[in-house]
């Protein structure tokens, strides 16, 4: 019998992960890198962890890369570091975010400040990275774009009403620009839910056992979980863009 030739699958030679000094961003740089990447680990104040994650990968050319994703000149400082040292980008996850829990039916301790600085880090920040790396991405092979979101923008529920609007906002920008930058460049959005990280402030890890019984599958995401749909999409997903994928063990049912 003849055998069944498999294309071989595009790894991205070089891919920048945000927010990769711990949680999904560290699971997703080490994922890349095992599939032998190059990984720019991405990071704010965090530099001893970001260097550490940088030791740990497996393979070479990786390196800890400070980017404030709030602020437009740090963000195209490390754009001309990443095209200064690679001259290319194949891969960009933007999964640097933050936020301030905020009881959603209170709307008078939602302030404004609060409000504000989650569009800044969580929409405004991806889009501002995107933008920064758009010329490095088209000089890439097969690009790709995957934004971390989160299934609260899908369900209402989440940390505060500003953070869920936000991820909102980035699967909606997900979609406008995977129009926008075709045929170049693919651009997904992951949407997790309940991950078990330190990402929430004072979310305990109890809190996410409760939730978990009640879910179709009944199991608590792990940073894994989500980076393995992130390579799905940067990997496998050739034939797609503009889609939101959610890892959240069925919550979104």
């Amino acid at each position: 019998m003849a055998s069944i030739e498999i294309p071989v699958l595009p790894v991205p030679k070089v891919a920048l992960v945000t927010g990769s000094s711990s949680g999904i961003g560290k699971a997703t740089a080490a994922r890349l890198a095992a599939m032998g990447s190059a990984v720019v680990v991405g990071y704010n104040s965090r530099q001893a962890l970001a260097e550490e994650v940088v030791a740990g990968l497996q393979g070479s050319g990786h390196m800890a890369l400070r980017i404030a994703i709030e602020d437009s000149a740090s963000i195209a400082e490390a754009a001309k570091a990443v095209g200064d040292r690679y001259g290319r980008l194949d891969a960009l996850v933007n999964c640097g975010g933050a936020t301030t829990p905020v009881p959603v039916n209170d709307l008078d301790r939602l302030t404004d400040d609060i409000f504000d600085r989650a569009v800044a880090i969580n929409l405004r920040g991806p889009f501002a990275m995107i933008r920064a790396f758009r010329s490095l991405l088209e000089c890439g092979d097969q690009a790709a774009i995957v934004n971390i979101s989160s299934i609260a923008a899908r369900t209402g529920l989440g940390s505060s009403l500003a953070y869920l609007s936000a991820k909102a906002g980035v699967d909606a920008l997900t979609i406008a620009l995977a129009k926008v930058l075709a045929p170049r460049i693919r651009v997904f959005s992951v949407s997790p839910a309940g991950v078990d990280t330190e990402f929430v402030p004072g979310r305990s890890r109890e809190q996410l056992l409760k939730v978990a019984e009640k879910l179709p599958l009944a199991h608590v995401t792990m940073p894994d979980d989500v980076a393995r749909a992130v390579i799905a999409c940067l990997v496998n997903l050739t034939s797609s863009t503009g889609i939101v994928v959610p890892v959240d063990e069925g919550r979104h049912l």
